[in-house]
């Protein structure tokens, strides 16, 4: 329930919802007394505020989730930074046709979730066992936006692929009229040659498995650990550090580990996670001379840096920029809010909650883990309702402008090519 007061200016405005507590609806003496003593939460006009305690005896369908608020504060939102347009990139493959029930259904093959928004409530469905908590995680992502924006999101019904490689080919859709448009399909990854539509990675909200914070936390530590070292006085070390297992090429990645390299390799030790996950990856057979590149051009990528400390350093400073700048967790919501909202407008069908699907919800997603995994979720848990619109969605690539990205992206890459070659011819000696 929502009691919304009018405001005035400078007055505080409250907003006041419960959640009714199943003993409400018997019939017993204490009922009174019971509902008397269901959550209230204050919300104010400036600063509104989530209590953040929950009630564990509570289920998702006891709750009533927070309807629109009004963000109307005069002011008009800031521009989205300009990689929102490829949110319309992503989904072109269903300008014309729409997105119907049987192309959603479709992608169901390959995918390992389903989630469903209907009224502002999330469902989910699990079809395969997700590396870690990925899917999880993810729903969690899913759910604070919801707090952040109640009310405002569409109806939608999405498939979700947790893996790390895209999954809907373009070799496999491209042949065929009838094979066109592909199945629709939300992955944390995309590329050039498949039709995955590229969301926010799940560790935006921490990656308990391995100790990295939420991204807001993450974000702050990274700018305070690049300014407690000067440049100049850093160690010349490359470094690295991940699941060494995943790949024949990380495998070999290990063997740059040493000090005429001047790196360091830090494999993750994955002891504690199911071993049928690895067993089950299928690797792709490695060509000798491929791995052989790799670790040259790593090697030439670290020896062009030393060589050139000012241009490595102005590289360093300008993508430390863009992290701080352009990937506020603001910005991730936005993204997530405005490619929900894009997607929504295609879908031909209205989404109802399927058979098999659980709801959930902030709350019993709190309730339900303990630890790091507890301790993370609170830290990145939305506190306050946004008192701000999300900013200005930006209108697609014209033609002739998107073309011109993708030449200079590929006259960049070749450029960077041509160096790697070149710095090659010094080192060709080397025995790597």
């Amino acid at each position: 329930m929502v009691d919304r007061q009018p405001s005035k200016r400078g007055v505080q405005t409250t907003v006041a919802f419960f959640l009714r507590h199943p003993c409400c609806n018997s019939h017993s003496n204490q009922m009174d007394q019971c509902c008397s003593l269901q959550k209230k939460f204050l919300l104010l006009r400036t600063s509104q505020t989530y209590s953040s305690e929950f009630d564990c005896s509570l289920k998702c369908s006891d709750i009533s989730p927070l309807t629109n608020i009004s963000t109307d504060n005069n002011t008009p939102s800031e521009s989205c930074p300009e990689y929102f347009k490829w949110i319309h990139e992503d989904l072109r493959p269903w300008k014309d046709t729409g997105i119907t029930k049987e192309m959603v259904e479709k992608a169901k093959e390959k995918a390992d979730i389903n989630i469903v928004i209907v009224n502002g409530r999330l469902y989910t469905e699990k079809f395969n066992e997700v590396f870690q908590t990925r899917d999880a995680v993810t729903i969690w992502g899913i759910l604070q936006l919801l707090r952040l924006y109640p009310g405002k999101l569409p109806d939608v019904d999405i498939m979700f692929q947790c893996g790390d490689k895209p999954v809907i080919n373009k070799h496999d859709y491209g042949r065929s009229k009838a094979l066109y448009p592909p199945p629709p399909m939300f992955h944390y990854c995309g590329d050039d040659s498949s039709f995955d539509i590229v969301f926010p990675d799940w560790s935006f909200w921490g990656w308990p498995e391995l100790n990295i914070k939420p991204w807001e936390i993450l974000k702050e530590d990274m700018q305070e650990g690049n300014s407690r070292i000067k440049w100049s006085d850093r160690e010349p070390y490359a470094y690295w550090k991940g699941n060494a297992y995943l790949s024949y090429a990380r495998r070999d990645l290990l063997k740059c580990n040493a000090s005429k390299w001047n790196t360091r390799i830090d494999k993750v030790d994955w002891v504690h996670e199911k071993r049928t996950w690895i067993q089950n990856f299928r690797f792709s057979k490695p060509v000798h001379s491929q791995i052989q590149n790799l670790r040259r051009r790593s090697f030439v990528v670290f020896e062009w840096g030393n060589k050139h400390m000012n241009k490595a350093q102005e590289i360093g400073k300008t993508g430390s920029k863009y992290v701080q700048e352009q990937l506020r967790l603001k910005y991730v919501y936005d993204y997530m809010f405005h490619l929900l909202n894009e997607y929504s407008k295609l879908m031909k069908y209205k989404p109802t909650v399927p058979k098999g699907a659980v709801e959930v919800c902030s709350e019993t997603m709190v309730c339900s883990v303990k630890g790091s995994r507890k301790k993370f979720r609170k830290h990145s848990m939305v506190k306050d309702p946004a008192d701000s619109s999300p900013c200005t969605m930006p209108s697609s690539y014209y033609p002739t402008e998107l073309e011109e990205f993708l030449e200079r992206k590929k006259n960049l890459t070749k450029q960077v090519r041509m160096w790697e070659e070149s710095e090659s011819i010094e080192i060709a000696t080397l025995k790597i």
